[in-house]
């Protein structure tokens, strides 16, 4: 949800130290656990009741589908295999070509 960094975190605690009072410091931050496990409660209870975790799962799942989906269509893995059928190809026709226009040269003198 909230991405704090360590040295975020080192700034409250600090500030937090200061304007509490490190006596009053460890009430006031299990009094703010607490509010905060009662704001997550809350929203997964609205969530609940309102049937947003579901379709919230709903989409989850229709994105992994179409993830799946997305790979599935992917043709660049056969693209690569043809190229390099291609490319093995085309050197194998390169040195054909060169050995026969040596020989070639070696018999024509």
């Amino acid at each position: 949800m909230f991405n704090i960094g360590f040295a975020e975190l080192m700034v409250i605690l600090l500030i937090a130290f200061v304007v509490v009072g490190p006596k009053d410091l460890p009430k006031i931050a299990r009094a703010l656990g607490r509010f905060v496990k009662y704001v997550r409660n809350m929203i997964e209870e609205v969530k609940r009741e309102s049937g947003l975790d579901e379709v919230e799962k709903d989409l989850k799942t229709m994105e992994r589908k179409v993830d799946e989906g997305v790979r599935a269509m992917d043709i660049r893995p056969d693209l690569q295999k043809t190229q390099l059928s291609i490319n093995k190809e085309l050197n194998a026709i390169k040195k054909d070509v060169s050995f026969k226009d040596f020989k070639s040269n070696l018999g024509g003198k």
